[in-house]
């Protein structure tokens, strides 16, 4: 494990404290096909497909809980274990313990704002406005659930490369045209994170994507991947193939040969938009990306590894302003947009996306979405954070119900967080 560096060690040393009692996080249960009062609403829109055939029918869903603990906009959520992570640009992580959605810590380290959650192996990853990764591990038998343990680049990588003037590259920034840095550190804003494989890719504003191997935090290879700012990164596992995503307009998918990553197609390229968000559908090897334009478009990935292609699956508009956020759990695609709302789509078998509804309440757009499905109950829970800075928590069922219960009570909730979690922990607590 890498060392941390002086700054780490002294936040390493801060306690975690546990939530007070007297403090609760603000419920409110309600069926989705009535009001939810002023702050809340659900709109069931399903315009017919492009074969005419019905859409979909969805039973109600619920709200299910408003969460508020931020200084800050809420800028990216993460699913770790039985935690719900999510972090602001006030530099802050919180960690929700579920089923109960009580906070059970809050961390974080740096400047300015927490860009992306990423969690593997008993391990968060944190991306930073100030241009680093930071690694906390998860355990639970210290007296810090979450503790930093590194930030990248490390002083170990930092000092293999300090004094060799191959190390150094031009500052993609615009304002630091004559400045040079080190070739493994990010020159701007770190924007997603996504892990495969046993590495973890960052991208970031200045343009680049950057492959850290996960067993020892060494920056393996950086890409100038776009000509503007790398706003999202995904990985197809099943494929083998990350994508990437930027204010450029382009969405471009790269393999990995050897040691190096290669482009391997170009998907779109749109003058004018900027992709905001990605998400894969693994089970099909479809991407979906979001557009500044208020359009989600996916694709679909035909043919071997060493002659793949896409085609167009679908290219719809899903909101009047910008998609912000998307997220794809099982036959559902979710999508937050600058238009305070969430749709609703089910994908079709042609591969087309049919709209089944949309959730309103936030007071401001919504930035970040995660999604988990509970094979118990035959439905989703569905996590929402805004700039508002509140996290909304939603109930969603399954198109046609094996049980026929459209409004799970508690229990049944509780049972589907345990029966996730019972799979969740033998991975991610490690130590």
């Amino acid at each position: 494990m890498a060392m941390p560096d002086a700054q780490d060690r002294v936040a390493m040393s801060a306690p975690l404290l546990p939530r007070p009692a007297h403090l609760s996080s603000s419920f409110s249960f309600s069926s989705c096909s009535s009001s939810f009062g002023s702050s809340s609403s659900f709109t069931e829109s399903p315009p017919p497909s492009a074969d005419g055939a019905p859409p979909p029918q969805m039973g109600a869903c619920k709200a299910l809980a408003v969460l508020r603990d931020h200084p800050g906009s809420v800028s990216c959520l993460s699913l770790c274990g039985e935690f719900l992570l999510s972090a602001s640009t006030g530099a802050d992580i919180v960690a929700w313990q579920q089923p109960d959605l009580r906070r059970f810590a809050r961390f974080g380290h740096g400047e300015g704002s927490v860009k992306a959650l990423a969690a593997a192996g008993g391990r968060v990853f944190s991306a930073h406005q100030d241009g680093r990764v930071r690694v906390w591990r998860v355990s639970r038998r210290s007296e810090n659930a979450f503790k930093l343990v590194a930030a990248l680049p490390t002083a170990r990588d930092y000092l293999g490369r300090i004094f060799r003037q191959a190390s150094y590259v031009p500052a993609a920034r615009r304002n630091h045209h004559h400045r040079r840095h080190l070739w493994i550190e990010h020159a701007d804003s770190i924007s997603c994170l996504a892990v495969h494989d046993g590495a973890l890719y960052s991208g970031s504003w200045d343009k680049t994507l950057k492959v850290w191997r996960t067993a020892d935090l060494r920056c393996l290879e950086s890409i100038r991947a776009h000509d503007d700012a790398v706003n999202a990164v995904a990985a197809d596992a099943g494929a083998g193939v990350i994508y990437s995503a930027s204010a450029d307009g382009r969405v471009k998918a790269w393999e990995k040969r050897k040691a190096a990553h290669f482009l391997q197609g170009v998907l779109v390229a749109r003058d004018g938009v900027s992709w905001n968000a990605l998400a894969v559908a693994a089970d099909h090897h479809r991407v979906y990306a979001a557009g500044s334009d208020g359009h989600v478009v996916g694709w679909d990935r035909l043919g071997s590894r060493s002659a793949a292609r896409w085609t167009m699956a679908c290219d719809v508009k899903a909101h009047d302003m910008a998609v912000l956020c998307l997220c794809v759990v099982r036959d559902m695609v979710c999508t937050g947009s600058a238009d305070k709302t969430i749709g609703l789509w089910r994908r079709q078998s042609g591969g087309e996306l049919a709209k089944v509804g949309a959730m309103g309440g936030h007071e401001g757009p919504v930035k970040c979405l995660q999604a988990s499905w509970c094979r118990v109950s035959n439905g989703c829970m569905v996590y929402s954070g805004s700039l508002d800075k509140t996290i909304r928590v939603w109930w969603v069922p399954g198109t046609g119900s094996d049980d026929g219960n459209d409004h799970p009570p508690q229990q049944q909730q509780d049972k589907c967080f345990k029966d996730q979690n019972q799979t969740d922990k033998a991975s991610l607590f490690l130590r």
